[in-house]
C-alpha cells in the first residue's frame, strides 16, 4: 500500500485512526466514544489509554462546527456490476458501523444524471459523497467541496480537485499481468480496453503497453480495442481481435465485464480457452472460479479499499475537513488459474 499525505514534512497530531489502530477497535467504536454513545466497557478503557498514550486532542472548533451532520454518506456509482456492488455491499457495512447510512445514487454513465444526483445528496445534505469519479461534472463536485462537503474518489479520479482518493495500482497491476503471459511465450496479446475517459481504463492500457516495451515486444495499436467496460462491447472488441489477419494468441481484459463477453464470442465460434487463446481479467469474480479452466485474473482488494474509505470518511466528519488531503492506493492479487497456457 502506498499512502500520500500532502502535510508530510509537518508534524501530524494523533487522529481517531491512530486511536483506534492503537485502542484495537474499529474507526466506528472510537466515533461514536468520541460523540457520547455508549460503547462497551472494555473497548471504551483501551480507548481511554490510546487516548492518553497518544496525547489525542479533538479539534473542539472543529466539532462545534459540525453539529449540522444528517449522518448520511452519499454513495454516487455508475452501475451495479458486480465490481461496484460488491463496492456497495461492503460499504454500507462499514459506514454503518461508524452510526451513519449510505444513500445510493445510479447514474448509468450520464453526465445529465450525475448532476441531477450532486444536486440530489446538495439537497439531503449528505455530509460527505463517495463517488467513483467523472470529469463532466468536474465544476459540480468543485462546488459542493467549497460548500465543505468532503469528496472521497474510488476507481476513477478526477484530477485537480480537492478531494481525498482510494484507488488501486491499475497500471502496476496490468504491467504484472501482461508480464506473465510475454512469460508463457505470447508476443501477440490483445487488449479489451475501457473508456478512454476513465483514469483506471488510461492506467491500465498504460500497463499493458509498458509491460510489452519493457519486454521488446511491438505495440501493435490494433490488438487494443475499445469495449468500453461492457459485455457487448467485449463481445464485438474480440470478434474485432479474431478476425485480424494475425491474431492474438491471448486476451486480456480490462475488466470482467468485456471478459464475460469475449467468453461469449469465443463460445458461440467454437474457440476453447486455453487451448486456442489465452484469456486473462482485470477484477475477479465468482464466475471466473466455476468457469471449466478457471480465468486468471487481478483481483481488487474491494472490502480493502472500503475500509479505507471509511476511515477517511470518519476522520473527515470527526476532525477538521480543512486537513490536507490523502491519496491512498492499494494493491492488487494476480490470481493465476488455468485460462493461461504456454505456447510451445
Amino acid at each position: 500500500m502506498h499512502e500520500t499525505d500532502r502535510t508530510a514534512g509537518r508534524r501530524r497530531g494523533a487522529t481517531i485512526i491512530d486511536v483506534a489502530r492503537v485502542a484495537d477497535v474499529a474507526v466506528g467504536t472510537v466515533s461514536r466514544y468520541l460523540n457520547g454513545e455508549t460503547v462497551r466497557r472494555s473497548n471504551r478503557e483501551q480507548i481511554e489509554r490510546a487516548i492518553q498514550e497518544l496525547g489525542y486532542r479533538r479539534n473542539a472548533a472543529a466539532a462545534s462546527i459540525r453539529t449540522d451532520l444528517t449522518h448520511m454518506i452519499g454513495f454516487l456509482v455508475p452501475t451495479f456490476d458486480e465490481f461496484h456492488a460488491r463496492m456497495l455491499e461492503h460499504l454500507a457495512t462499514s459506514v454503518r458501523s461508524t452510526g451513519r447510512a449510505l444513500l445510493t445514487y445510479c447514474h448509468g454513465g450520464d453526465p445529465r444524471v450525475v448532476a441531477e444526483a450532486l444536486d440530489f445528496f446538495a439537497a439531503q445534505r449528505v455530509d460527505a459523497l463517495i463517488m467513483d469519479g467523472t470529469a463532466e461534472v468536474y465544476d459540480r463536485v468543485d462546488d459542493l467541496i467549497e460548500h465543505d462537503v468532503p469528496i472521497i474518489f474510488y476507481n476513477n479520479d478526477v484530477r485537480g480537485l480537492a478531494a481525498d482518493r482510494v484507488m488501486v495500482e491499475n497500471h502496476r497491476a496490468s504491467y504484472r499481468l501482461i508480464s506473465h503471459l510475454i512469460d508463457l511465450g505470447h508476443t501477440r496479446i490483445g487488449m479489451l480496453t475501457g473508456d478512454p475517459r476513465n483514469s483506471s481504463g488510461i492506467e491500465r492500457l498504460a500497463g499493458y503497453e509498458q509491460a510489452l516495451r519493457d519486454r521488446g515486444v511491438v505495440v501493435d495499436a490494433s490488438l487494443a480495442v475499445r469495449g468500453n467496460w461492457r459485455m457487448d462491447g467485449g463481445y464485438e472488441a474480440t470478434k474485432r481481435l479474431m478476425s485480424l489477419e494475425s491474431p492474438p494468441t491471448a486476451i486480456f481484459s480490462a475488466n470482467y465485464g468485456m471478459a464475460v463477453g469475449a467468453l461469449s464470442w469465443l463460445k458461440e465460434n467454437g474457440r476453447h480457452v486455453p487451448d486456442d487463446i489465452s484469456l486473462a481479467s482485470f477484477d475477479d469474480v465468482a464466475i471466473f472460479r466455476l468457469y471449466e479452466a478457471g480465468i486468471t485474473a487481478v483481483a481488487q482488494p474491494v472490502a480493502g479499499i472500503a475500509e479505507k474509505i471509511t476511515d477517511i470518511l470518519v476522520e473527515r466528519l470527526t476532525e477538521s475537513s480543512s486537513g490536507a488531503t490523502r491519496s491512498i492506493v492499494l494493491e492488487c492479487d494476480i490470481i493465476l488459474r488455468g485460462s493461461t497456457r504456454r505456447i510451445t
